[in-house]
């Protein structure tokens, strides 16, 4: 299943979305896992979108 069907499938799609559009990367990150994805997944699918992970 992609990223976008799994976001559909959960209906966490709208989320998502308003997650990416207030660069929101804790919130984004927090409804991929939700979306059964790893960090592995997670990181290239923040970096397409433009969105980085504060290095802690």
């Amino acid at each position: 299943m992609t990223v976008n069907e799994r976001l559909y499938a959960s209906g966490l799609m709208d989320d998502f979305d308003k997650a990416i559009k207030n660069k929101d990367v804790e919130k984004a990150k927090s409804i991929l896992i939700k979306t059964e994805l790893d960090e592995a997944s997670i990181k290239p699918i923040l970096e397409s979108l433009n969105l980085k992970e504060d290095i802690k």
